[in-house]
Order: C-alpha cells, then sequence, then structure tokens
C-alpha cells in the first residue's frame, strides 16, 4: 500500500492499525496477512454497503475468503440487542467458528454491534475494523471497546475485545453527508483540548488540511492513551472529555441528537462546570472552534433531565462521578465529584 501508515497498538492483543488513502481493494491482501481463516462474516450498514459492500468483497475474495454479509439500517436506532441478536444468529446459521473472523465495514454502529459480536460469539472469535466515518476512524474503531445501547442508557452493554486490524482507507471518508463528517470533527476536537494543543490551533480554521495527518495524530493519541489503561480504569478515561453531559443528550434526544452533536454540547458544559470548579475558563475558545464546524451548541433539556439521565452513565461509581475538566488547552485531568454536587453545578450552567 503506497504512502500508508501504519500504527502498533500494543495491548493484550496486539495489533495494528493501517491508515492509507485509494487502497479499499487491498483490503483482503491485509486481512489476510492476520487471519488464518477462510471464512469472514461482514457486517455493514445500507448506506455503506451500497458504497463499498462490493468492492470489499470482492477484495476479500481474491484474497481467499469466503464471506457472507449482514446489512443492517444506517443510524444508531440500529445499535441495540436484537440487532445483535440477529446477527449473532447469522454467524451461526453460517456455521462460522473460532477460526473464522467478523468484519467491520462502516461507522461507530456497526463497528460496535460486530465488535462485542465477535467477544460474545463462541466466547470469542477475531475481527476487523474497517471504518468508513471519521468518527470511527480516530475513536470507536481503535481501543477495543464494544457495546449496544438500552433503553436505561448508551454503551451498557459490551464488552472489551480488541480487533486483529484496524484498516482505514481514508478516501471513504469523500462520500460521507456533512452532518457525519461534522461528527467526527467533534472527536477530533476532543483530542486537541484532552492532549494536544497544537492539533486544537490546526482545527481552528475548518476546512482543515492534511486530513490523513490529523487522522494519523489523534490515532497516535488514543494508541498511547490505551496502550497505558486498556481497560478503562484510570488515564483512558480523559477520552470520556464531553461525554457525561454529551450521552445524555443523546440518550435524552432519543438519539435523534447525534453522538459529534451531543459531544459538542457536552465539552462546552464541562468548560463551564470547570471554570465553576475554579479552573481557568475556556468555555470561549472551545465554543469558538466548534462554531466554526457549525455546532448548534443549545442544550435543549435543563439540568434536571441531564442529571436523571446521567446517573446511568458509566462513569458514575458509587455516591461519585468522575469529570473530566480542561485546566489547559490540551491537558485535561479526572475529577470525582459527589453526584449530588453534580445537580448543583448542572443548574448552575444552564444559560
Amino acid at each position: 500500500m503506497l504512502n500508508s501508515t501504519k500504527i502498533r497498538i500494543t495491548t493484550s492483543t496486539p495489533y495494528n492499525i493501517i491508515i492509507c488513502q485509494n487502497s479499499l481493494e487491498q483490503v483482503g491482501y491485509a486481512v489476510k496477512e492476520v487471519l488464518e481463516s477462510d471464512k469472514i462474516a461482514i457486517l455493514t450498514d445500507d448506506k455503506v454497503n451500497n458504497l463499498y459492500g462490493k468492492r470489499v468483497m470482492e477484495s476479500l475474495s481474491r484474497s481467499g475468503f469466503k464471506c457472507y454479509k449482514f446489512v443492517i439500517k444506517n443510524g444508531e436506532s440500529s445499535k441495540n440487542m436484537e440487532t445483535l441478536i440477529s446477527f449473532i444468529n447469522f454467524l451461526a446459521t453460517n456455521k462460522i467458528t473460532r477460526n473464522d473472523a467478523v468484519l467491520a465495514l462502516g461507522g461507530g454502529v456497526v463497528g460496535d454491534i460486530a465488535g462485542f459480536a465477535a467477544a460474545i460469539f463462541l466466547r470469542g472469535i477475531k475481527y476487523i475494523q474497517v471504518p468508513t466515518t471519521l468518527l470511527a476512524a480516530v475513536d470507536s474503531s481503535v481501543g477495543g471497546k464494544t457495546a449496544v445501547d438500552i433503553s436505561a442508557g448508551k454503551n451498557l452493554v459490551g464488552a472489551f475485545h480488541q480487533p486483529s486490524l484496524v484498516y482505514c482507507d481514508i478516501s471513504t471518508l469523500d462520500t460521507l453527508e456533512p452532518n457525519v463528517l461534522r461528527d467526527g470533527f467533534a472527536e477530533v476536537i476532543k483530542y486537541g483540548i484532552i492532549m494536544d494543543n497544537r492539533l486544537f490551533q490546526q482545527l481552528y480554521e475548518p476546512p482543515v488540511k492534511h486530513l490523513k495527518e490529523i487522522i494519523t495524530r489523534c490515532v497516535e493519541i488514543k494508541r498511547d492513551v490505551v496502550n497505558a489503561d486498556e481497560f478503562d480504569k484510570g488515564a483512558r478515561q480523559l477520552l470520556n472529555f464531553g461525554h457525561t453531559v454529551g450521552h445524555a443528550v443523546e440518550l435524552l434526544s432519543n438519539f435523534s441528537i447525534s453522538h459529534g452533536s451531543a459531544v459538542a454540547i457536552g465539552m462546552v458544559r464541562a468548560a463551564k462546570i470547570g471554570a465553576l470548579y475554579g479552573l481557568k475558563n475556556f468555555t470561549q475558545s472551545i465554543t469558538h472552534i466548534l462554531e466554526q464546524y457549525d455546532f448548534n451548541l443549545s442544550c435543549p433539556y435543563n439540568a434536571d433531565q441531564i442529571f436523571s439521565a446521567a446517573l446511568s452513565d458509566k462513569k458514575c461509581a458509587g455516591d461519585n462521578i468522575t469529570l473530566v475538566l480542561p485546566e489547559e488547552i490540551g491537558k485535561c485531568e479526572l475529577y470525582k465529584i459527589p453526584i449530588s454536587r453534580l445537580k448543583k453545578l448542572l443548574k448552575d450552567t444552564e444559560i
């Protein structure tokens, strides 16, 4: 693969992330290097299937794989137990064995479902991530977090299960709708705020140039965090900046507000809370950069609603919740606070 970048993840199951361009036809070759199986079950959604399903299947077939494809409806509404069980039944019906693998072709929803299915089917089989959205490329495809949503909250049922390979062809981002591409930039901006002021400055004026380099830098940041804290017990929680309020907003909207838009709202709220907490106030600079990407930062829910939804968040532990707050642009820290105090902080930052 010409002009490809390889990043090594050294978790309990080591694997490579390949970032390339105009190389989707070579995905079969890359997969063949890490799998000994001859059968692959592809999970994708209806939009991505129409764009890339045939090309990926043909590439895998040329490399000697027998492919089985399962197509779901595009969108967060598919990320549920019903879809998961349907896909697992598909794996069983097609006699996928422990020597075989799952391949996720799509965005974060597809990647999460495929990864979780691979984690629990036959007590664990291998899987490959082929992200086709910016958000999946920089975030959800890397690190082995897999999950589905339930009515009580987002990502509450899942498992840690590292992929065998992440193959990111950034040319697939060319077909993204503007709002889907924007969603990804919320996570990219997040990386700048939590760990890289230089990256934050690069993003300050869209349109962003050198997208491959931007994606590579985000993946490097996540690599370092995941290598240090694979199972989310400490530093990896920094990646949740903006997500406490963000996940609450998503849940309250029944996922009609996208993940990126909700996280953007959450990042501004976290900056406001940080200022109330006695830290330097970065609300203006964070608001400004998000507005450059046309995020709607008005929150349609009040403090009581957000507080109630946040109680089901995975970041709660006993009577405390961990918040990620900015101390500088490029440096965030974890703050464990009583859940009772969160309610007041949310009320004091409503306007």
